[in-house]
């Protein structure tokens, strides 16, 4: 792995939400607080506002808030009250029709003037949302999902690739000017889709929105392979992040990609304090205020949940007779893989449901110098390229994180101190597009 890198790190935030609550003052509220706070990201230089996204209610509440509104609405919103920075969609290849979406992310990007990406998940959850032909409310193996995903994926770059650059021009008036000529058809005819094109959306400022992708099973990281610029994972050790960039990286090259694509991504759930008594105390907080009966059931959400960890004790380790094995697993084989090993470490049920709070990411609880170094530790090792902060929004950690962290970071030269280019492919520092004469058409 390299020793230095000349691109610095780049920085994520969640994006905040804009719905408004039944004890608002006015239904204006979460609006405005969700633009207060996109601006105070941007202020930062933060790269990117990143959107989680679920399908369903989770009636016992063990996914947290994520998934409260439609990403593609609120970014385009955002993307009204910022100017540089980056607007990441996730989106489900699972439950929606690669025609369209291409037409709503193209449409953001417009709007945004070349801010736009999207996060291609294949989603373990909603299924009962989406009975359809092709569906009828059962979730479709891992395998299945990802050969949708990789088909998907490649449909919409065709649709973006197809356009003229110079199908839509601007009058001397003002007016836009389209020549129908100059959009393109792909005749796609696939397993899952059939889309014959053009795309009725101009070409994209930014050729095509940035492409992330989330999946770290063996199904998820083959797609990352061939298709993302930056995959996002989840890697809780320093090892096992080393192993994952390295494996990718390997499978990239395979399919000829060069550029260091693609980029890897993780969530860093850091807690920070301003000294290691504040930490301690801090941590101490965090853990007295965990429900530990709901635990269980969150713990057994991360290990594929058809586990009963009911009546066992707390501070014994799992009965090895109750881990599943990976590959029966149909939901989030990645992360049921990061919590058997848990387990086969002897953690106890007790450290288990500590861990299951952090859902499996990378979790450090340090001063702002420490979290730095652990930062560094993977940016210098090569396997660290985009970085989700938390913090932002949360009164608890906000002052640390833009006080303590973020310059800790600059001082040391991690990340950017100002935005390096005119769209986010540019603020990502990605190579350039591929040609694409020769993606107009899919085989």
């Amino acid at each position: 792995m390299a020793s230095s890198r000349p691109r610095r790190l780049k920085t994520l935030v969640g994006a905040p939400t804009l719905v408004a609550a039944a004890n608002d003052g006015d239904p204006g509220f979460g609006l405005r607080r969700a633009v207060d706070i996109a601006r105070r990201a941007e202020a930062e230089r933060i790269t990117g506002l990143f959107t989680a996204d679920l399908l369903q209610i989770d009636p016992a509440g063990l996914a947290g808030t994520a998934g409260v509104q439609e990403p593609l609405i609120a970014l385009a919103a955002l993307s009204q009250a910022t100017s540089r920075i980056g607007l990441v969609a996730t989106v489900s290849t699972s439950f929606h029709h690669p025609f369209n979406l291409a037409r709503q992310l193209a449409t953001l990007d417009h709007v945004s003037g070349g801010r736009a990406a999207w996060n291609a998940v294949t989603s373990s959850v909603g299924e009962e949302n989406f009975g359809e032909e092709g569906f009828d409310g059962i979730l479709p193996s891992p395998e299945a999902r990802y050969a949708r995903a990789a088909e998907f994926i490649a449909v919409v770059n065709a649709l973006f690739d197809a356009n003229a650059r110079d199908a839509a021009t601007r009058t001397a008036s003002g007016a836009l000017a389209i020549d129908p000529a100059r959009f393109h058809r792909i005749d796609h005819r696939g397993r899952h889709f059939a889309v014959a094109g053009p795309l009725n959306v101009p070409p994209l400022p930014q050729g095509r929105p940035v492409q992330f992708q989330a999946g770290q099973s063996e199904a998820g990281m083959a797609v990352g392979a061939a298709h993302a610029e930056v995959v996002y994972t989840s890697q809780p050790s320093f090892e096992g992040a080393v192993a994952f960039a390295t494996e990718l990286r390997r499978r990239a090259a395979a399919f000829g990609r060069g550029g260091g694509l693609p980029f890897v991504m993780n969530s860093f759930h850091g807690l920070i304090g301003e000294s290691e008594s504040d930490v301690a105390r801090r941590l101490a907080e965090k853990h007295a205020r965990i429900d530990y009966d709901q635990g269980r059931l969150k713990l057994a959400d991360m290990l594929g949940g058809e586990v009963d960890l009911s009546g066992l004790s707390l501070d014994a380790p799992l009965p090895e007779s109750l881990l599943p094995e990976v590959a029966r697993i149909n939901r989030r084989r990645g992360q049921v893989a990061i919590f058997r090993r848990y387990a086969q470490q002897g953690l106890s049920l007790r450290r288990l449901i500590i861990e299951a709070q952090e859902t499996g990411h990378w979790s450090v609880a340090g001063t702002p110098e420490r979290l730095a170094d652990a930062l560094e530790e993977r940016y210098r090792a090569g396997i660290l390229d985009v970085v989700t902060l938390h913090g932002l929004g949360n009164p608890d950690q906000e002052d640390l994180l833009l006080n303590g962290l973020l310059p800790e970071l600059r001082r040391r030269g991690l990340i950017d101190t100002d935005y390096v280019g005119d769209d986010f492919r540019q603020n990502l520092e990605l190579p350039p597009l591929p040609g694409t004469a020769a993606q107009a058409r899919i085989a």
